[in-house]
């Protein structure tokens, strides 16, 4: 946890702020969002990290449908080698939602288009659609605001 003004906790993908946690073992650092954390508590996480996938790993795609097709079971996680992470990716979304929740938490800058992350837009079935990734539906879900960064 990074502490400031305290203007509110808030998740922070961890890939954003320069974290190399990414599944290629880069980050996502945006400047931006470090200008906006300066004034707030927040929580860098990395749910795939979190739910036991290592940095770097084998990038996976939301098959089937969107993160809410995956709480439903209706879709899956599938990374590159065809192997199912579908669980990895529910457990870490779970943490942070504990985490969340711990910490009252009502707002998060999660990263665009990542099957975990992705809010609005993700890829399922390797073309990007309409959707949330498996975190940013979670949180979503459980009334927190979610922006795509």
């Amino acid at each position: 946890m990074f502490r400031n003004n305290n203007n509110g906790a808030v998740i922070v993908s961890a890939c954003l702020i320069g974290i190399e946690c990414r599944y290629d073992g880069g980050d996502a650092f945006n400047k931006k969002i470090t200008s906006i954390l300066r004034a707030n508590t927040f929580f860098p996480v990395c749910p795939e990290q979190l739910g036991g996938l290592g940095t770097p790993r084998m990038p996976s795609v939301l098959n089937g449908g969107d993160g809410e097709k995956v709480w439903q079971g209706t879709a899956r996680v599938i990374n590159s080698k065809g192997e199912d992470v579908t669980e990895q990716f529910v457990r870490g979304a779970r943490e942070v939602l504990k985490l969340a929740k711990m910490f009252n938490v009502k707002k998060a800058y999660l990263k665009s288009k990542s099957p975990s992350c992705g809010c609005g837009s993700v890829y399922i079935n390797g073309k990007l659609a309409k959707g949330n990734g498996v975190l940013a539906y979670l949180l979503r879900d459980y009334g927190i605001e979610v922006t795509a960064v």
